[in-house]
C-alpha cells in the first residue's frame, strides 16, 4: 500500500478513510443543528422534542451488546458501507417529505430510529477499519487526525451551515446529509484493506452464543472497582447532559432568544472548547494524575450545569459551554488512556461494548427525561436537575477516583479462560 496518498504518509488507504470521515462528520454536523429546527417548527412541546433525541439513541443501547461481536464476525468493510448507503436512502426520503410538505413527527421518528440503528454498527464498523489501513506505529497520529477533523466539521463548521441552509429551505440539510452518506460509502468501498493474519479460523468465543459473551465482559468489568465507577459515572454524565441538550434547541430560541443560525453557533462552543482541551490533555495527563483530573472533572460538569441554568445570555451560555467543551476533551483522554491500559486485549471488544451500552444507555435514559423535566419545571429545569445529581456523583465518585485509580488493576489470571466463555 502506497505511503504518498491523500493521508499525508498515512497511505492511501488512511487518505480514503479519513475522507469518507471528514464528509460524513460534516454531514452530520450539519444535520446536528437542522434535525431540531425542524422537530421545533413541528411542535414546541419538549416532550416531542426530546423523544426525537431519544429514538436516535435508543438503538444503540438496544444493539451495543451484538455490535461489537458482529463488527468481528463479517466484512468490516461491506457492512460499512451498507450502513452508510442506508442512511443515504433514509435522509434522502425524509427531505423528499419535508419539500413536498408531507413530515410529520412520527416519520422523523421512525426514520431517526431506523438512521440510529444504522449508526450503531456502521460507526462501529468504521472505527474498526482504521488498523487495518494503517501500521501499529501510526495510530496514534491517525486517530489525532480522526479526532480533529470530526471536531472541527460535525461540531464546529457543520452545526451553524446546518441552520443557515435550514434557513433556506428546510430539506436543504438533509439533502446535503444524503448526499455526505453516498460520498463516504463510495470512499469506504475503494479501500482495500490488509488481510487478517492467516485468517484464523473462529476461536471458541467466537463460536459461544453473543449473549454470553456479552456477559462474561460484564461480569469482568463489575469486579474491577475504578473501571467500574468510571463506567457508572460516564453513564450518569451522560444522563444530565442529555436532559439538558435534548432540550437545548428550545432553550436557545426561547430562553436565550436566539434565531436558528445562532442556535447552530451557541453549538459550536463546545467545539471551539473542546479543539482548547484536546491540545492540552496531553500536557496535563504528563503533569498531574488522573485522579486529579477526574475529581477536577467532575466539579467542572457540575458548574456546567449550574451555569447554563443560570445564563441569562447567549454570551454567558456560550462561555459556560466553551468551558464544558475544555474539561469534555480532557475527560474523554483520561478516560480512553485508563480503560485501554486496564482491560486485557482478549476482552477489549466486549468490555467496549458495555462501555458503549452504560454509556449511550445514559443518553438516552437522559434525552428521554429532558422533556418531561423541562415541561414541569420550565427550560432551566432539566439543568437544575444535572446539577443535583452531579453534586450527588462527585460526592459518591470522589473516593474511588483516588490515587489507586492511576494503577491498572491486576489481570485476573481467569482472563484467557474468562475470553472464551
Amino acid at each position: 500500500m502506497g505511503r504518498k496518498g491523500g493521508g499525508r504518509g498515512l497511505g492511501r488507504g488512511f487518505g480514503s478513510l479519513w475522507s469518507a470521515a471528514a464528509v460524513s462528520a460534516l454531514g452530520d454536523g450539519i444535520v446536528a443543528a437542522a434535525a431540531p429546527l425542524l422537530v421545533t417548527s413541528l411542535t414546541r412541546d419538549p416532550v416531542l422534542v426530546g423523544l426525537a433525541v431519544f429514538v436516535q439513541q435508543l438503538p444503540w443501547l438496544l444493539l451495543a451488546p451484538v455490535s461489537g461481536v458482529l463488527v468481528d464476525r463479517v466484512d468490516r468493510r461491506r457492512l460499512a458501507v451498507a450502513a452508510d448507503a442506508a442512511r443515504a436512502v433514509l435522509t434522502a426520503a425524509l427531505a423528499v417529505a419535508v419539500y413536498a410538505d408531507a413530515v410529520s413527527l412520527p416519520l422523523v421518528y421512525a426514520v431517526g430510529l431506523l438512521l440510529g440503528s444504522c449508526a450503531a454498527l456502521g460507526d462501529n464498523a468504521s472505527s474498526a477499519l482504521l488498523p487495518a489501513v494503517v501500521d501499529s506505529a501510526d495510530l496514534p497520529r491517525a486517530n489525532s487526525r480522526m479526532f480533529g477533523t470530526e471536531s472541527v466539521l460535525n461540531r464546529l463548521c457543520g452545526p451553524p451551515l446546518g441552520a443557515a441552509l435550514f434557513g433556506v429551505a428546510a430539506g436543504l440539510p438533509l439533502t446535503v446529509d444524503a448526499l455526505s452518506f453516498t460520498g463516504a460509502a463510495a470512499l469506504v468501498s475503494t479501500l482495500r484493506l490488509r488481510p487478517r493474519a492467516g485468517a484464523p479460523s473462529p476461536s471458541p468465543a467466537e463460536r459461544e452464543p453473543v449473549g454470553r459473551q456479552f456477559a462474561s465482559s460484564v461480569r469482568w468489568l463489575w469486579a474491577q472497582p475504578a473501571l467500574r465507577t468510571l463506567t457508572l459515572a460516564l453513564c450518569l454524565m451522560n444522563v444530565t447532559l442529555l436532559a439538558g441538550f435534548s432540550v437545548m434547541v428550545l432553550y436557545a430560541r426561547e430562553h436565550l432568544g436566539l434565531s436558528g443560525f445562532g442556535y447552530g453557533v451557541l453549538l459550536s462552543a463546545s467545539a471551539v472548547g473542546g479543539l482548547a482541551g484536546a491540545l492540552v490533555a496531553p500536557r496535563l495527563q504528563a503533569r498531574f494524575s488522573a485522579s486529579l483530573l477526574l475529581r477536577v472533572g467532575l466539579v467542572l460538569e457540575t458548574l456546567t450545569h449550574v451555569g447554563l441554568a443560570l445564563a441569562g445570555s447567549p454570551w454567558v451560555a456560550g462561555a459556560v459551554l466553551g468551558g464544558f467543551g475544555v474539561h469534555g476533551a480532557i475527560w474523554v483522554s483520561v478516560d480512553r488512556t485508563l480503560v485501554q491500559r486496564a482491560v486485557p486485549d482478549e476482552l477489549r471488544g466486549r468490555v467496549n461494548s458495555v462501555f458503549m451500552a452504560l454509556a449511550v444507555g445514559g443518553s438516552a435514559l437522559g434525552a428521554l427525561a429532558g422533556g418531561p423535566l423541562a415541561r414541569a419545571f420550565g427550560l432551566t429545569g432539566p439543568f437544575w436537575f444535572s446539577a443535583v445529581v452531579m453534586a450527588a456523583l462527585t460526592v459518591f465518585a470522589w473516593r474511588p477516583f483516588g490515587r489507586r485509580i492511576d494503577t491498572p488493576p491486576p489481570v485476573p489470571a481467569a482472563s484467557t479462560a474468562l475470553a472464551a466463555t
